[in-house]
């Protein structure tokens, strides 16, 4: 079972860039599919892009298609988010998630078994 911890959130304004790095304690980090969700105030919690242990996708969210992008660096252990054209409501609480072999709804929270506490984003328009 392999442990996270998301870094990078902060304040940004409305078309700036942020990216969030999702770091992983473990063994076989490479056997795990990784997902980013995010919660807003008052909101439930969305799933946002996600990585496959596989070769298929990576898999976006309608809302972030072609601004945000995310990556895995199997040597380090760590998957990216990278978030450009930020918009006010891309703020949240945003949450990397991990299951291992999982290969088939990818966007489906519940099909994650490892979470991190979360990093907040808060985009200033």
């Amino acid at each position: 079972q392999v442990q996270l911890g998301e870094s990078g959130g902060g304040l940004a304004q409305a078309g700036g860039s942020l990216r969030l790095s999702c770091a992983a304690s473990g063994r076989d980090f490479n056997t795990y599919t990784v997902g980013w969700f995010r919660q807003a105030p008052g909101k439930e919690r969305e799933f946002a892009a996600a990585v496959s242990w596989t070769a298929l996708g990576p898999y976006y969210a309608d809302s972030v298609k072609g601004r945000f992008a995310i990556s895995r660096d199997s040597a380090k252990n760590t998957v990216f988010l990278q978030m450009n054209s930020l918009k006010p409501e891309d703020t949240a609480v945003y949450y990397c998630a991990a299951a291992r072999f999982l290969r088939t709804g990818v966007q489906s929270d519940h099909k994650y078994d490892t979470w991190g506490r979360g990093t907040q984003v808060t985009v200033s328009s």
